[in-house]
């Protein structure tokens, strides 16, 4: 029996993982490449990545079909990184936010993460998407990025003018590739746009005399294996780099899980494992040069839907990263800049997605979308995400203690309601305002639907009760099933309002 199960578990792998494995290699190929160019790190250190998150996370993750690699999350992060401390300390960081997410996982808070309101984490993923595409606009052009995303952004009118045109056409090319692959029929669908678009652009640029900057590969793959340099100083910002480096991995790892699960009917993600797997994952590639990984969605979906059963697909792709890197690096040098800038760039404006806008709209949450992203863009990722959890928090508290109090109705029969999460003090100038806009004399049906109503909002209610009903007025007290208990004593008796007081 168990010779059996072991039979039937390689014919699926074989019939489902292998093949899935290999269009999950293709789709993380040039993405990686793209990434450890957008992070100012060496190329190299993408493949790292990728390689060593598909093997570790893949044998030792909590989630079955989640694919783990570099991902464009971190490229603001990283490239700050790279800048203040140079590439060396920069996998330093990589290392101990790796034993930081370890130590999280062991200590079975991962769930945690997932209290992030969903709405700053997708303005997190806009701010980035625009700083990425602000920055490889330039790449595209001819240029190079500038050190903040204002000197981009105020920077591209000149940039445009003086643009490179042979690197413009081949990276607007990617572009076009990758909007048109989207149309082609199913089938060929199964070949990931973006190797098409970076393949067959490559081809062009060296068929035909394009003289643009390509990718330069800076030694063989040996070369870019390395340890981590240890910081000689500057200890608070460097503790700083590794707690933002570790819970953006974490978050993002996470989040991606949680949208991997809704993606199959199989095993659910075991967190805190997962957790654990990636702080491996982040240990082992900051030690041999590598970027920092995470769980990415795009490799991720691409595994479900091109038929994985188990994390054995995100096991072989990790493979087949690590045995193309070492014969065909020499490939790699052949790709022009733009082109993967134009790819960038792409996956940079997917990261805004309209149906988040939307969501968010429709919540009432947009100002803490837009200040969380634009935060993001023209601060740093840290500070966007802080001050959006801020705002989150303020509207949030808001909500809760403010209820909303209309009023509607003819001559004489009015009805006032009062919803929301509680009443209370903080609700008597709207509150006040609205009692004593109904005219006297009238019949008022007033209402409740609140989890509580403090003292002074019922007192409140009580004072205006007795002195409509004193006025020849009545007025009648509903209350739905969520009224409390303070609620309840105002409309024991309404033919006593003096009882009720």
């Amino acid at each position: 029996m168990h010779n059996t199960f072991r039979a039937d578990r390689l014919r699926s792998v074989i019939r489902h993982d292998l093949p899935a494995s290999l269009v999950v290699f293709l789709v993380a190929l040039p993405l990686s490449l793209g990434i450890a160019i957008a992070s100012n790190a060496p190329v190299l250190a993408g493949l790292i990545a990728a390689g060593v998150g598909g093997i570790v996370v893949g044998a030792i993750g909590g989630s079955p079909l989640q694919v783990s690699g570099p991902a464009a999350g971190l490229t603001v992060v990283v490239a700050g990184l790279v800048s203040d401390f140079g590439w060396e300390i920069t996998c330093f960081i990589t290392v101990v936010a790796g034993f930081l997410q370890v130590m999280l996982g062991l200590s079975r808070v991962a769930r945690a993460a997932l209290a992030i309101s969903p709405v700053v984490v997708h303005a997190m993923l806009a701010g980035i998407g625009i700083t990425i595409a602000l920055q490889q606009a330039h790449v595209l052009l001819g240029g190079k990025s500038k050190s903040t995303a204002w000197h981009n952004l105020t920077g591209l009118p000149g940039q445009i003018i003086g643009a490179h045109r042979p690197g413009v056409v081949l990276g607007a090319l990617v572009i076009v590739i990758l909007i048109a692959w989207r149309r082609v029929p199913p089938k060929l669908r199964r070949v990931p746009g973006a190797l098409v678009a970076i393949v067959v652009v490559t081809v062009i640029s060296v068929a035909f005399p394009f003289h643009v900057r390509r990718i330069d590969l800076d030694g063989s793959p040996l070369d870019a294996l390395q340890l981590p340099g240890v910081p000689h100083g500057n200890w608070g910002a460097i503790g700083l780099g590794v707690i933002t480096v570790a819970l953006i991995a974490s978050v993002e790892s996470l989040l991606s899980a949680v949208s991997v699960d809704r993606m199959h009917t199989g095993p659910r993600t075991d967190f805190n494992l997962e957790l654990i797997g990636q702080g491996t994952a982040n240990l082992v590639s900051g030690m041999i040069g590598g970027l920092p990984v995470t769980g990415v969605i795009v490799r991720s979906s691409t595994n479900v839907n091109a038929g994985a059963r188990s994390r054995a697909s995100a096991f072989m792709h990790g493979v087949w990263v690590l045995l193309f890197t070492i014969p065909f690096a020499g490939l790699i040098d052949q790709i022009p800049t733009a082109a993967l800038a134009g790819l960038l760039i792409v996956i940079g404006v997917q990261l805004l997605k309209p149906a988040h806008i939307e969501t968010a709209m429709k919540q009432g949450d947009l100002t803490v979308y837009v200040v969380t992203a634009a935060c993001v863009v023209f601060l740093n990722l840290l500070h966007g995400v802080l001050i959006g959890l801020a705002l989150a928090i303020t509207l949030t508290g808001w909500r809760v203690i403010r209820a909303r109090v209309e009023a509607a109705g003819t001559d004489d029969t009015w009805r006032v309601a009062i919803h929301g999460a509680a009443a209370t003090f903080l609700t008597l100038p709207r509150l006040t305002r609205v009692l004593a806009s109904i005219p006297p004399g009238t019949s008022v049906t007033v209402t409740i639907s609140v989890n509580y109503l403090d003292h002074a909002a019922h007192q409140a209610i009580s004072d205006w009760q007795r002195q409509h009903c004193a006025n020849g007025g009545t007025v009648r007290i509903e209350g739905g099933a969520q009224t409390g208990q303070f609620a309840r004593r105002v409309w024991l008796d309404p033919a006593q309002p003096e009882a009720a007081a």
